[in-house]
Protein backbone atom coordinates (compact mmCIF):
# COMPACT_ATOMS: atom_id res chain seq x y z
CA UNK A 1 0.00 0.00 0.00
CA UNK A 2 1.65 3.20 -1.26
CA UNK A 3 -0.98 5.75 0.65
CA UNK A 4 -3.08 5.63 3.24
CA UNK A 5 -6.99 4.94 2.24
CA UNK A 6 -9.51 7.06 4.06
CA UNK A 7 -11.72 4.61 5.63
CA UNK A 8 -15.09 5.99 6.83
CA UNK A 9 -17.24 4.28 8.98
CA UNK A 10 -20.98 6.16 9.62
CA UNK A 11 -22.18 5.85 13.32
CA UNK A 12 -25.27 4.33 12.44
CA UNK A 13 -26.81 2.43 9.79
CA UNK A 14 -30.60 2.68 8.67
CA UNK A 15 -33.34 3.32 9.79
CA UNK A 16 -32.26 4.16 13.26
CA UNK A 17 -30.86 7.26 11.96
CA UNK A 18 -33.51 8.68 9.88
CA UNK A 19 -36.06 7.59 13.20
CA UNK A 20 -33.95 10.25 15.57
CA UNK A 21 -33.23 12.47 12.53
CA UNK A 22 -36.98 12.29 11.55
CA UNK A 23 -38.26 13.12 15.40
CA UNK A 24 -35.62 15.34 16.22
CA UNK A 25 -36.47 17.45 13.33
CA UNK A 26 -40.70 17.96 14.78
CA UNK A 27 -39.67 18.63 17.87
CA UNK A 28 -37.47 22.23 17.92
CA UNK A 29 -37.07 21.87 21.58
CA UNK A 30 -34.67 18.95 21.01
CA UNK A 31 -32.30 21.10 18.94
CA UNK A 32 -32.61 24.41 20.97
CA UNK A 33 -30.28 21.90 23.76
CA UNK A 34 -27.90 20.25 21.38
CA UNK A 35 -27.12 23.33 18.91
CA UNK A 36 -23.24 22.82 19.13
CA UNK A 37 -20.81 20.77 16.83
CA UNK A 38 -19.64 18.88 19.89
CA UNK A 39 -23.07 18.87 21.66
CA UNK A 40 -24.88 17.50 18.00
CA UNK A 41 -21.85 14.83 17.88
CA UNK A 42 -21.96 13.51 21.06
CA UNK A 43 -26.43 13.65 21.46
CA UNK A 44 -26.59 11.49 17.85
CA UNK A 45 -24.33 9.02 19.29
CA UNK A 46 -26.41 8.37 22.54
CA UNK A 47 -29.66 8.73 21.09
CA UNK A 48 -29.17 6.43 18.38
CA UNK A 49 -27.68 3.71 20.99
CA UNK A 50 -30.91 4.64 23.57
CA UNK A 51 -33.24 4.55 21.37
CA UNK A 52 -32.31 1.20 19.54
CA UNK A 53 -32.22 -0.34 23.24
CA UNK A 54 -35.79 1.40 23.46
CA UNK A 55 -37.16 -0.24 20.25
CA UNK A 56 -35.55 -3.52 21.04
CA UNK A 57 -37.05 -3.38 24.57
CA UNK A 58 -40.47 -2.61 22.47
CA UNK A 59 -40.48 -5.19 20.33
CA UNK A 60 -39.56 -7.50 23.34
CA UNK A 61 -42.93 -6.21 25.23
CA UNK A 62 -45.32 -5.69 22.32
CA UNK A 63 -46.21 -8.00 19.59
CA UNK A 64 -45.74 -6.44 16.06
CA UNK A 65 -47.70 -8.00 13.00
CA UNK A 66 -45.62 -10.73 11.12
CA UNK A 67 -43.49 -9.26 8.28
CA UNK A 68 -46.01 -8.82 4.71
CA UNK A 69 -43.61 -6.41 3.33
CA UNK A 70 -45.75 -3.50 3.67
CA UNK A 71 -43.49 -1.97 6.91
CA UNK A 72 -40.85 -2.98 9.23
CA UNK A 73 -40.93 -4.03 12.91
CA UNK A 74 -39.43 -0.46 13.79
CA UNK A 75 -42.67 1.31 11.50
CA UNK A 76 -44.86 -1.04 13.14
CA UNK A 77 -43.84 -0.26 16.97
CA UNK A 78 -43.63 3.18 16.12
CA UNK A 79 -47.44 3.36 14.75
CA UNK A 80 -48.34 3.28 18.30
CA UNK A 81 -48.50 6.97 19.96
CA UNK A 82 -47.16 5.46 22.60
CA UNK A 83 -44.47 3.98 21.20
CA UNK A 84 -43.47 7.32 19.20
CA UNK A 85 -44.15 9.34 22.22
CA UNK A 86 -41.74 7.26 24.38
CA UNK A 87 -39.27 7.21 21.70
CA UNK A 88 -39.33 11.11 21.34
CA UNK A 89 -39.14 11.20 25.23
CA UNK A 90 -35.91 9.22 24.79
CA UNK A 91 -34.31 12.05 22.69
CA UNK A 92 -35.80 14.49 25.02
CA UNK A 93 -33.51 13.13 27.73
CA UNK A 94 -30.87 12.84 26.06
CA UNK A 95 -30.55 16.20 24.92
CA UNK A 96 -31.19 17.51 28.34
CA UNK A 97 -28.40 15.51 30.17
CA UNK A 98 -26.07 16.66 27.11
CA UNK A 99 -27.18 19.87 27.70
CA UNK A 100 -26.12 20.16 31.55
CA UNK A 101 -22.84 18.55 31.19
CA UNK A 102 -20.56 21.14 32.48
CA UNK A 103 -17.85 19.65 29.72
CA UNK A 104 -20.36 21.38 26.50
CA UNK A 105 -20.37 24.80 28.23
CA UNK A 106 -18.24 26.72 26.68
CA UNK A 107 -19.37 25.23 23.24
CA UNK A 108 -20.31 28.12 20.46
CA UNK A 109 -23.59 27.12 19.10
CA UNK A 110 -23.78 26.54 15.86
CA UNK A 111 -25.43 29.44 13.17
CA UNK A 112 -25.81 32.56 13.95
CA UNK A 113 -27.31 33.98 17.16
CA UNK A 114 -30.60 36.27 17.25
CA UNK A 115 -28.80 39.32 17.27
CA UNK A 116 -26.75 38.28 14.52
CA UNK A 117 -30.18 37.27 12.37
CA UNK A 118 -31.86 40.49 13.25
CA UNK A 119 -27.93 42.83 11.80
CA UNK A 120 -28.77 40.37 8.40
CA UNK A 121 -32.49 41.00 8.55
CA UNK A 122 -32.18 44.97 9.03
CA UNK A 123 -29.23 44.93 6.13
CA UNK A 124 -31.82 42.76 3.80
CA UNK A 125 -34.51 45.68 4.30
CA UNK A 126 -31.86 48.33 3.46
CA UNK A 127 -30.38 46.75 0.13
CA UNK A 128 -33.50 45.26 -0.80
CA UNK A 129 -35.20 48.47 -0.23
Amino acid sequence: MSERDDVWIPLVDEPIGSIVATLQATHPEIDELVSSPHKILAFRTFAYIRVGILLGQLLVDHDVPEYDGTETWIEALLREPLHKEAVVQELRAVAEEIAADPRYSDDETMGPDDDARERFREFARRQLG
